[in-house]
């Protein structure tokens, strides 16, 4: 798919990869790979929000090429705006860089399922795939609650990719919100 000048329209070297040579354990077992070191990103991220109070959740974005684009944790306090979700930051860094809001052929790792802004924003940005830790049972808009990035009735659909370090996405929640609550009491 080709799009405007600046956007990302080649497939990652990866796919590329998997396509000619690699067998389906193969192929899982380099994503996997792949995918957790990304996500290991994203959670890095999450960290550094819930160090300033904020709802622990990290996201990156990763170019066609496998290269780190942007990446960001909540900031909906520290900003004052709503809509200072981590996956909302990537995107807008990643945009800004580019040069354009299509992003397309990048893969965006989120350590919670995104809610329904943010999944929008994903079908908006042309975002090929993306990769979340944990469901969000309350609010996510990915397959929990609702199905926005993979909905046919859409002009996109991405890829979904869920539960990669799951375990330890839900750990950073759940100590959040314990640490909260205790402190509240």
């Amino acid at each position: 798919m080709v799009g405007a000048p600046g956007c990302l329209d080649r497939k990652p070297s990866h796919y590329i990869y998997f396509e000619v040579a690699a067998t389906p354990v193969a192929k899982s077992r380099f994503m996997n790979e792949i995918d957790e070191k990304w996500m290991r990103r994203a959670i890095d991220e999450a960290r550094a929000a819930g160090e300033l109070d904020e709802v622990p959740i990290g996201a990156c974005l990763i170019s066609p090429d496998g290269l780190p684009v942007a990446s960001g944790g909540n900031r909906t306090i520290t900003r004052n705006d709503p809509t200072a979700h981590a996956e909302i930051l990537a995107l807008r860094e990643a945009a800004q860089k580019i040069g354009n809001y299509r992003l397309t052929g990048c893969v965006m790792y989120s350590t919670i399922e995104p809610c329904a802004m943010c999944a929008g924003a994903l079908v908006n940005a042309r975002v090929e795939r993306l990769v979340y830790g944990a469901a969000d049972e309350r609010f996510g808009a990915v397959e929990t609650v609702f199905d926005i990035c993979t909905n046919p009735r859409l002009n996109h659909r991405l890829t979904v990719e869920s539960g990669v370090l799951a375990d330890e996405c839900r750990a950073l929640m759940q100590e959040f919100f314990r640490s909260r609550r205790s402190k509240s009491t």
